[in-house]
């Protein structure tokens, strides 16, 4: 029903092989048994004869569109696309009169909304009545997360389902319905056609226009890795600066740096940089990181991270990239700590909550005969000149307990400090008992 019909000449248009093998049903649609299977949201949903809007939300060449043409043939509803790009209010206007006069005459409509991320608020606005009412049903395609993307009216109407990008066994089996279509295999060693996997990065129709490339070669040659890298152009990672895979990479880094985990760190750190990240913006989560998680656990990791920070300033790439990879390395492997992360946050709080105090007179300058008459700096004991290097004075302001924000951990160099601190908090107590 969502078809076109046929012409005459479709025998004789050479079509391309992604639109050749498209699945003719939801069975046939690979790596989404999760969504599909009778069992699972759409399986019960075609069974029941009761489809409810959806948001597709996967990455590109998973089937979201594919999916979205099966299903309006599976529920008996005419197939209308529209690109979120292209589209405009006026238009869907227009789409949304021709739906209704199908309604009036028993003919429900499927409105695929392909890129469905790309419509302003005001273009997801003008979707909501319509959803609400029935006059489409609508399936939404997105890239993009759409909590970030979506406006929490269109969302409420609508079911998320996550599609999966296709994993390995996924795209053999399409490899293998271009072979059984060819009546031919890929001209490929077993390395190559795992590297082909590879660099299909989860998208099938990427395999399938590539598996098309390959098919032009003469029978006689079978390529290995290295001629297949030369004959494809690789494609770039799935990576945008600017949306969800720039902060889950992000994310990913942070996190195994925080695991001690190197080598997962130095991978997340290679497909950022694969991705085209701008380095800079790594060498400065890279500081935070020295600082906020592990701070003088390791007093080195701060100035090391400066100093990789200027390093590739002063390089660029790609030789800059070594000595933030080496920045990764490090801080990976150094003791961690958030204490000094804590301790500030403990002390702001601290700040907030006693207001204005003022310093105690005792630790205040007196330049004048009147600030020294009202007490300003008497009392003030000058701490080299005790026994121990330590007068153990309060220098918390009057009216507040002593408070302790910095507690550093048994790990790296704040094992040191943490003797130290514990010195003079013994010491502290035994001047105060005298006194």
């Amino acid at each position: 029903m969502s078809q076109p019909a046929a012409s005459l000449f479709d025998h004789s248009t050479p079509r391309p092989l992604a639109d050749k093998l498209r699945p003719r049903s939801l069975a046939e649609v690979v790596g989404q048994d999760h969504v599909l299977a009778p069992d699972a949201p759409i399986g019960r949903m075609i069974a029941a004869k009761r489809l409810a809007s959806l948001i597709l939300w996967g990455t590109p060449g998973c089937g979201k569109t594919t999916i979205a043409r099966l299903l309006a043939d599976a529920a008996g509803l005419f197939f209308e696309p529209v690109s979120a790009v292209a589209s405009g209010v006026a238009e869907m206007r227009k789409i949304f009169e021709a739906a209704a006069n199908r309604r009036a005459t028993g003919q429900g409509t499927l409105l695929f909304v392909d890129e469905i991320h790309r419509f302003n608020r005001a273009q997801q606005d003008v979707l909501l009545p319509y959803v609400e009412d029935g006059t489409v049903t609508l399936v939404g395609a997105t890239t993009e997360n759409p909590s970030f993307e979506l406006n929490g009216a269109l969302l409420s109407r609508c079911q998320v389902l996550v599609l999966n990008r296709l994993d390995e066994a996924a795209l053999e089996l399409l490899l293998q319905r271009v072979e059984k279509d060819a009546e031919r295999v890929l001209p490929l060693t077993s390395e190559a056609r795992a590297a082909l996997k590879a660099m299909a990065d989860g998208d099938g129709r990427y395999i399938l226009v590539m598996a098309e490339e390959i098919l032009s070669l003469p029978e006689t040659r079978t390529l290995d890795p290295t001629q297949l890298a030369a004959f494809v152009q690789r494609r770039r990672p799935l990576y945008d600066k600017a949306q969800e895979g720039h902060y889950n990479l992000i994310s990913a880094l942070h996190k195994s740096l925080r695991g001690s985990d190197c080598d997962a760190a130095l991978y997340w750190y290679a497909r950022m940089i694969a991705g085209g990240e701008d380095p800079r913006y790594i060498a400065r989560r890279l500081t935070r990181f020295a600082s906020e998680d592990i701070g003088l656990a390791d007093p080195q990791a701060l100035p090391l991270a400066l100093a990789a920070w200027q390093g590739y300033e002063r390089m660029g790439s790609p030789e800059g990239e070594l000595v933030l990879a080496e920045l990764v390395i490090y801080l990976a492997t150094a003791p961690k700590s958030n204490a000094a992360y804590v301790a500030i946050n403990t002390a702001m709080q601290a700040a907030k909550q006693y207001g204005s105090l003022m310093p105690p007179k005792h630790i205040l300058n007196a330049p004048t005969k009147l600030m020294q008459y009202i007490g300003y700096g008497e009392g003030y004991q000058y701490d080299p000149d005790s026994p121990e290097g330590f007068s153990g004075q309060n220098y918390f302001p009057e009216g507040m307990t002593r408070q302790n924000f910095y507690r550093p951990v048994e790990r790296g160099f704040e094992r040191e400090i943490r003797k130290r601190l514990d010195y003079w908090a013994e010491l502290r107590a035994k001047k105060q008992t005298k006194s």
